[in-house]
């Protein structure tokens, strides 16, 4: 039974990999500057395979600089706008991280002796 559920739970997850959307980031990995999203994909291995091609068609200057390609899976639909994508990433990272320092806001307790 174990083997039957590791197969099918395995192939979903590759039904997902190939038709979920993943946006194609560029950064620079020395300033931690963002070039914003390339593009955005469908697939995994197609989203793979165009930041290789992006790499390999990369100026030397570019990649001395720092200038690096990652993906990221993305609720986007493949064919999104680049500048529509980076506004809308950006605007989705901004709100996780309002959401993350409304949670580690703390009400500070003076603390007391307990032998007292």
């Amino acid at each position: 039974m174990d083997r039957f559920w590791s197969l099918v739970n395995g192939l979903s997850l590759i039904h997902d990999e190939n038709s979920a959307s993943y946006a194609i980031i560029c950064h620079n990995i020395r300033t931690y500057q963002s070039g914003g999203v390339v593009a955005v994909i469908r697939g995994k291995q197609n989203a793979e395979t165009s930041v290789k091609e992006l790499e390999s068609s990369e100026s030397s200057a570019d990649r001395q600089e720092g200038w690096r390609y990652f993906i990221e899976k993305t609720e986007m639909k493949a064919g999104t706008d680049p500048a529509e994508a980076t506004r809308r990433r950006q605007a989705e990272l901004e709100k996780r991280e309002s959401k993350a320092l409304d949670e580690t806001k703390t009400t500070i307790v003076p603390w007391q002796d307990p032998r007292r």
